[in-house]
């Protein structure tokens, strides 16, 4: 297999497993209606009573979410309905549910509007209602409504320090979810008595329910005081907004009421809040291994686990690489490994980029010289941070062509500005908004 193969069967591979984690079609694997009942794997839901449907959520595919409910169960037993979208992932055909766009991954005012008017939609909720919450990857930021005495731009300097600082996504919610009126539970809570069920495309490693969009009608176990912890461990005590570490710290001494528990009453008996996982990372990597296995390739898929820091884990996958072209292991050539899940960047320059364009920045540097090797790296919702790219692919030659056009691959990552290192050798993966999300996919092909 040539280079140039390698690099069209790793697109290729990438794009079955988006396909896989398609919103719509993962909604009707799991959700059926059928005289007057709505069949929620397994769970059964009445819709001939007086009650009526409502749907909220949030997310980069929770418009997408939200046609497939219309389409499943009918305008005419749909209310109202509101999820707040990443600005350009709107582009789905609705007519009940309203899809509005708002910041994504600093919250912004729009995004404050589409939470309080949710909050307005909860509030008109009876016992009899059932309300469908669609949640995925990007609704932490899409759904912010600031705690009493903490105001928008608190929240956002919040969240764009621990962005910067490295922090994985489990510190950054447990955060998210005590300056929140809606996060960790508190959505459920809002919408009671009524049923809840809240359908979910995760993007979180090992599907946690409690951290997919800061778990709005999941139980929280992290504390006040777990947050204190996390702003001393990457040491944001002083940077933070003032207003809120009065809320933390009131919060920790008990002052303010806490995030609601696994057992409190919400959470207990048959009218329990229904999370579902309708869609997550291993069904991308699964999908992804049929697509390679079917084009010749030997396939080993290392984790859907991944996390740690950027740089390090793409010189792990390189030098497995470049294991397999010595000694033919893990597996011997034609190969493809594959793994999932999300590594986090620590930001240090003023460049451009995102996680899986500066994972492909760092393997091409340590694969430079090595033949018939292609390592793709990509976000399944198709952005990489603040670009409009899902990510990139590099190979063996990636650095020698970057220097015949006087770019140094080294200064590029030093200053985190791996978007314009590959658009200029045309190695940006661009596919639009895919409207889902599963994490990402980073894909080894050794020919």
């Amino acid at each position: 297999m040539n280079l140039h193969t390698l690099r069209r069967d790793a697109l290729a591979i990438f794009h079955a497993g988006l396909q896989a984690v398609d919103a719509i079609a993962a909604i009707r694997r799991h959700v059926s209606y059928r005289d007057q009942k709505l069949n929620i794997d397994g769970r059964t839901y009445d819709l001939s009573r007086r009650g009526h449907v409502y749907v909220v959520g949030a997310g980069k595919a929770s418009a997408a979410m939200a046609q497939a409910i219309e389409e499943i169960v009918g305008e005419d037993k749909l209310k109202a309905g509101l999820v707040s979208v990443k600005y350009g992932h709107a582009g789905a055909s609705l007519r009940v549910i309203q899809a509005r766009e708002a910041g994504h991954p600093v919250p912004d005012e729009a995004g404050l509007n589409n939470s309080k008017q949710i909050i307005e939609l909860l509030r008109q909720t009876t016992r009899d209602d059932l309300v469908i919450c669609l949640l995925s990857g990007g609704g932490s930021a899409l759904l912010p409504c600031p705690t009493q005495g903490v105001t928008l731009a608190d929240k956002q300097r919040v969240t764009q320090l621990l962005l910067q600082c490295g922090a994985t996504i489990h510190e950054i919610n447990a955060v998210r979810k005590h300056l929140s009126q809606l996060k960790g539970g508190r959505l459920a809570r809002l919408a009671a008595p009524s049923r809840v069920v809240s359908l979910i495309l995760s993007d979180v490693v090992g599907d946690d329910v409690s951290s997919i969009a800061s778990g709005p009608t999941a139980p929280d176990d992290t504390t006040f005081a777990d947050c204190l912890r996390i702003l001393d461990k990457y040491q944001l005590r002083d940077q933070i907004p003032s207003a809120v570490l009065k809320v933390l710290q009131r919060g920790a001494r008990g002052q303010i009421e806490e995030t609601p528990k696994s057992n409190d009453p919400l959470f207990r008996g048959q009218r329990r809040p229904q999370n579902l996982i309708i869609g997550s990372n291993i069904l991308a990597v699964e999908a992804a291994k049929r697509k390679a296995e079917a084009a010749g390739y030997r396939c080993l898929v290392l984790s859907t686990l991944v996390e740690g820091e950027t740089r390090e884990v793409a010189r792990v996958h390189a030098a497995i690489a470049k294991e397999i072209c010595r000694s033919g292991n893990p597996i011997p050539r034609p190969a493809c490994i594959i793994s999932g899940g999300e590594t986090t960047v620590t930001i240090r320059g003023r460049g451009l980029g995102g996680r899986n364009q500066e994972f492909a920045l760092a393997a091409a540097i340590d694969i430079d010289g090595w033949k018939n090797v292609v390592i793709l790296s990509g976000g399944t919702d198709g952005s990489d941070g603040p670009t409009d790219a899902a990510g990139a692919i590099a190979d063996g030659t990636t650095v020698q062509r970057a220097r015949l056009k006087g770019l140094d691959p080294q200064r590029f990552l030093r200053d985190n500005d791996s978007y314009h290192f590959f658009r200029a050798l045309g190695d940006l993966l661009i596919t639009g908004p895919t409207l889902t999300n599963v994490m990402d996919l980073r894909l080894i092909l050794v020919g």
